[in-house]
């Protein structure tokens, strides 16, 4: 049986539909509409227009060959989802959702975001569409990713910093299930990964396997085969089933997931679910997740908003179980000096949590040898994480440090306060 051919609402024993009764009619009323669309010639044109005139698809594949050289062994190539439009792969899902929401009748989206990758595509397309757009985000995030809140907060969106919890990703979920649940019949609910209940995981899923289809094509045009082995970084997992998911059936190939290990997988700052998990519902289904001892969820940590978080997706669960994919961790000194080298070295800044996978390349290439290719997703350019890179490398002197701290202590605030002026709401 074809691994593609999966859909939900099960991935094996992982997957289905743990929510508020409140929430059944609207998630029916997505999964038809889904399946409608599917469906419908007109949707699928629709929407690869809008990818090849808005997004600016098919992204290009760049080898990395001083990259690769620096590890001695395999060709690197590079899916540069980067280039996309608003900067990440984000984009692919967010588009496919917004003209859902759009036959559903909806006049506003919600969403939530940890890096801000999401709420900036989000609020793209919210703008694009006409449609009113409320991104929820964990007070820390908003601090680390301030100027994803600014690009927010321009394109018209009102940005919720959530400060309960651990004030991160899984909070920002959290919020937003609520709202969803509060404002069901006007609202849909923009989820950013291949997680929660079902139809999402298929359906985000299925958003970004245009990412695996166009490598497919383009690795066989370059090279004349398939690659060895394909690596992604996984936080939820989005992008990392956008890439894997048109390979399943390639037994050939490999298929490996980035996770952010933090400070180390045996320590207690990670966020390797995978890893490091175990069984359990989180956000609407059930997966693998970081909890303690009595069941309740673990704080994750990472120096990368976008991974920080204590979950995964139910379909990279279940590849995981089955053995189908494998799953490494990361932790953040190993994938800073990732995003150095390749900056060094081909002119390209990635974003944090793509250097996980960058760093796992790497790996991965000395393990191969000289005959092997490696595809990495580049999944997001590093645009938002200049702060945070410059403090970690000390490439600000005195002044400049004082000054930046000062300016984030202010952009902090304000990402709590009003998202805009009365006349521009």
């Amino acid at each position: 049986m074809s691994l593609r051919t999966q859909s939900g609402p099960y991935f094996g024993s992982f997957g289905g539909r743990f929510v508020p009764e409140s929430l059944i009619a609207a998630l029916d009323e997505l999964d038809a509409a889904y399946e409608a669309a599917k469906a419908d010639p007109s949707f699928a044109a629709e929407l690869a227009e809008l990818h090849r005139s808005y997004t600016g698809r098919p992204s290009i594949i760049t080898e990395a060959p001083r990259f690769a050289a620096t590890a001695g062994g395999a060709r690197i190539f590079l899916k540069r989802e980067d280039l996309n439009h608003t900067g990440s792969h984000k984009i692919n899902n967010v588009l496919g959702q917004a003209l859902l929401a759009k036959r559903l009748g909806k006049s506003r989206i919600i969403a939530e975001t940890g890096a801000g990758q999401h709420g900036v595509a989000s609020a793209t397309a919210a703008a694009l569409f006409g449609l009113e757009c409320v991104v929820y985000m964990g007070e820390v995030d908003t601090e680390r990713q301030a100027l994803n809140v600014a690009r927010m907060k321009l394109l018209g969106a009102e940005v919720v910093p959530v400060t309960t919890g651990s004030r991160t990703l899984k909070d920002a979920i959290n919020e937003a299930l609520r709202d969803w649940v509060a404002n069901v019949e006007s609202t849909h609910y923009l989820l950013g990964t291949v997680a929660g209940p079902h139809p999402f995981p298929a359906m985000v899923r299925d958003f970004h396997s245009v990412i695996g289809t166009e490598a497919r094509a383009q690795m066989l045009e370059m090279t004349g085969r398939l690659p060895d082995v394909i690596a992604a970084c996984v936080g939820g997992g989005s992008n990392a089933m956008g890439i894997f998911h048109p390979f399943l059936d390639d037994e050939s190939v490999r298929l490996v997931g980035l996770e952010a290990a933090g400070d180390g997988v045996d320590t207690l700052f990670h966020a390797a679910t995978i890893s490091k998990g175990r069984p359990g519902v989180l956000h609407g289904a059930r997966s693998l997740m970081l909890q303690d001892e009595d069941g309740q969820t673990m704080e994750s940590h990472s120096i990368s908003a976008g991974l920080d978080y204590p979950g995964v997706g139910p379909e990279h669960a279940w590849l995981d179980e089955i053995g189908r994919a494998e799953y490494r961790g990361v932790t953040d000194r190993e994938a800073m000096d990732a995003l150095r080298l390749l900056s060094r070295t081909e002119g390209i800044i990635p974003a944090i949590e793509t250097a996980h996978a960058l760093h796992g390349a790497l790996q991965l290439a000395r393990e191969l040898g000289p005959e092997g290719i490696v595809l990495v997703n580049l999944s997001g350019r590093g645009d938002k994480d200049m702060e945070t890179a410059a403090r970690y490398f000390g490439l600000l002197d005195a002044q400049e440090a004082a000054d930046a701290a000062v300016m984030e202590s202010e952009r902090g605030a304000a990402a709590q306060g009003s998202t805009a002026p009365e006349d521009a709401r």
